[in-house]
C-alpha cells in the first residue's frame, strides 16, 4: 500500500528480458531496501528481485506490461518512486495499491497563472470512477481531479512542489500515463452494481 507522495525520482539504467520477465535496473537513492519489498514505479507496484548501492532491479510479467507502459520503459527513462507505507507512516495523500487501473493519454498541458494543468484522455472504465475533487493517482502521484471537463476527460492542476518533486512536469502530448482510481470509488461502484442492474 502506497499515498502517492513520491519520495524520489529514479532512472531505468539497464533493461533485459530474463526468466522472471522484463526486468529493470533501476537507479534510486534508497538505503536499506530488502529483496522481496514493493516499490511503487510510476505508479505501479513492483517487487525487488536485488540491490546495491543506488540501484535495485524489479521485473514485469506478462500481464503487467499488457496493462501498464512498463513495456516501453528504456535506459534513461525517469521514474516516481515511492515506497511502501510502514505502520505509523502519515498518510498525506490517498490510499493507493499501485495497482493501474489504466492507461491514459495526455492531450493538452499548459500554465495558467501558477498552476500548471495536464488534460488526459482516460478509459470508460476509469472515468466512471473519477469525481470532481476526488483523489486520482496519475504515474503514481496522489492528485486532485481538478475537472471533468469532457466525457473521458480528466483535467489535473499541479502545483510547484509537484512539479519539482516528480515527473508529471515533463509530460507533454502525446505521453501515455498511468492511472489509478480511488479505491473507495471501486469498491461502491462494485457494491452497487446488482442494485443499479436489478
Amino acid at each position: 500500500m502506497f499515498t502517492g507522495l513520491i519520495t524520489a525520482i529514479g532512472r531505468v539504467r539497464e533493461v533485459s528480458t530474463t526468466d522472471a520477465g522484463r526486468t529493470f535496473v533501476i537507479e534510486a537513492p534508497y538505503e536499506g531496501l530488502q529483496d522481496g519489498e514493493s516499490i511503487a514505479c510510476d505508479g505501479a507496484c513492483l517487487t525487488v528481485r536485488a540491490h546495491g548501492p543506488g540501484w535495485f532491479t524489479v521485473a514485469a510479467v506478462v500481464t503487467t506490461l499488457d496493462r501498464t507502459t512498463t513495456g516501453a520503459w528504456a535506459p534513461g527513462r525517469r521514474l516516481n518512486l515511492e515506497r511502501a507505507l510502514a505502520v505509523g507512516d502519515r498518510l498525506g495523500g490517498h490510499i493507493v495499491q499501485g495497482h493501474v487501473d489504466g492507461v491514459g493519454v495526455v492531450l493538452e498541458t499548459r500554465a495558467v497563472g501558477d498552476a500548471w494543468l495536464i488534460d488526459v484522455e482516460v478509459p470508460d472504465a476509469v472515468a466512471a470512477l473519477l469525481v470532481p475533487l476526488g483523489s486520482v493517482a496519475v504515474d503514481g502521484v496522489s492528485l486532485t481531479v481538478n475537472a471533468l471537463p469532457a466525457p473521458g476527460r480528466l483535467q489535473l492542476s499541479i502545483i510547484e512542489h509537484t512539479m519539482r518533486h516528480t515527473t508529471l512536469g515533463e509530460r507533454r502530448a502525446g505521453d501515455r500515463v498511468h492511472l489509478e482510481a480511488d479505491i473507495l470509488a471501486k469498491y461502491l461502484q462494485r457494491l452497487a452494481a446488482p442494485l443499479l442492474t436489478s
